[in-house]
């Protein structure tokens, strides 16, 4: 997911984005974001934040642990907010969506 500065929700955005940053998969022991997992953050309803990613398979045994990761760390950064955990499978997640920290992390 790329930040644009003109985004309207641009600093409630990058606050989240750090945030999880602080999700690690627990198979892979690399963070969410640059696994390239999460697609959107949408902050444009008051009350509450839409989060659209995905997990590197359908049926990951770890869904649970990443989605309270997730849940973990938004819902005190954002206690206004609910969130809206949208777990998706299109498009579907590969390597290349990797960010080049995770790439080396992995030894590619």
């Amino acid at each position: 997911m790329e930040l644009q500065i003109t985004d309207p929700h641009y600093r409630e955005k990058s606050q989240a984005l750090t945030a999880l940053h602080g999700v690690i998969d627990p198979e892979l022991y690399i963070n969410i974001v640059d696994l390239g997992l999460v697609y959107d953050l949408d902050f444009s309803n008051p009350e509450e934040i839409i989060l659209t990613m995905t997990l590197t398979t359908p049926h990951c045994p770890l869904e649970e642990a990443i989605s309270n990761g997730v849940e973990n760390v938004m819902t005190p950064l954002f206690p206004d907010r609910k969130l809206n955990l949208n777990i998706v499978w299109e498009p579907e997640w590969n390597m290349s969506m990797m960010s080049d920290e995770a790439r080396e992390q992995l030894g590619f």
